[in-house]
């Protein structure tokens, strides 16, 4: 006779929700972003992305995410789309973030480490290793966030069609990647093969389900931020072109 199973599922486990060295290192990393960012009105769309990256490990999206793959696909979209940039916007004095000419090569290489690291961790192998061994799981979440507070740094940073380009360019492989998991004809990840059933999900259809949202919903914000930068770089345009017909008219005059 299989052990019973309470309505809401087993009794969770210590640190599975409140990892209490998960919850200290969140704290503390407030409390120096606010010392140090002084984010000048800013503070509250830091502490809108804090609160999101800390909801991704402490929330049972965190044990979903063990269970499921798209579950995972959705605490690491929140991460790198949402709470990624959040972050950023908030810390805009330490990240000097003010617009000048574009590093192009800085802005290439941001977007093409932020793909690498994408694709990396959404392979069989590399993805499996991350839910037997801590360390590896870890190092996923910690080189993703990295590369995104990286990426969205240098986007911030860039003038609005350069941006614009990134942006796109960021969705367009996001897209790629939600599209091969999705018509994918068999499952890839073997960590999965028994842990989507109780779900109602084969790993198949898991799968597709974790592809699906990184291709529409993510894509979608994608979306929406490339026509924010594109605005962006249109109100730019429009300055340029007042100051020059400023300063032609003065010396004609």
């Amino acid at each position: 006779m299989p052990p019973f199973i309470p309505y809401c599922g087993h009794a969770p486990v210590p640190g599975a929700l409140a990892d209490p060295h998960l919850l200290a290192a969140l704290v503390i990393f407030l409390v120096l972003a606010l010392i140090v960012g002084e984010a000048r009105g800013r503070t509250s769309l830091f502490m809108i992305g804090w609160a999101m990256l800390s909801l991704a490990f402490v929330s049972p999206l965190c044990n979903l995410s063990v269970a499921l793959f798209s579950a995972r696909v959705g605490q690491h979209m929140a991460l790198d789309f949402v709470a990624a940039p959040l972050l950023v916007a908030g810390l805009a004095p330490v990240f000097d973030l003010q617009p000048k000419a574009p590093n192009n090569l800085a802005l290439a290489a941001a977007s093409l480490v932020f793909a690498a690291v994408l694709w990396f961790w959404h392979m069989p192998a590399p993805y499996d290793a991350t839910l037997t061994n801590n360390l590896i799981y870890w190092g996923m979440h910690l080189s993703s966030l990295f590369a995104a507070i990286w990426l969205w740094r240098a986007i911030f940073s860039a003038r609005g069609f350069v941006a614009f380009l990134a942006v796109t360019f960021t969705g367009l492989q996001m897209s790629a990647l939600g599209a091969f998991l999705t018509f994918s004809r068999f499952p890839l990840f073997v960590v999965h093969k028994d842990t989507t059933w109780p779900w109602g999900l084969s790993p198949l259809a898991d799968q597709q389900l974790g592809g699906l949202l990184m291709w529409i919903p993510a894509g979608l914000l994608i979306t929406l931020y490339s026509v924010i930068a594109l605005s962006r770089n249109l109100d730019e345009t429009r300055k340029t072109t007042a100051a020059w017909s400023v300063q032609g008219d003065g010396q004609c005059a």
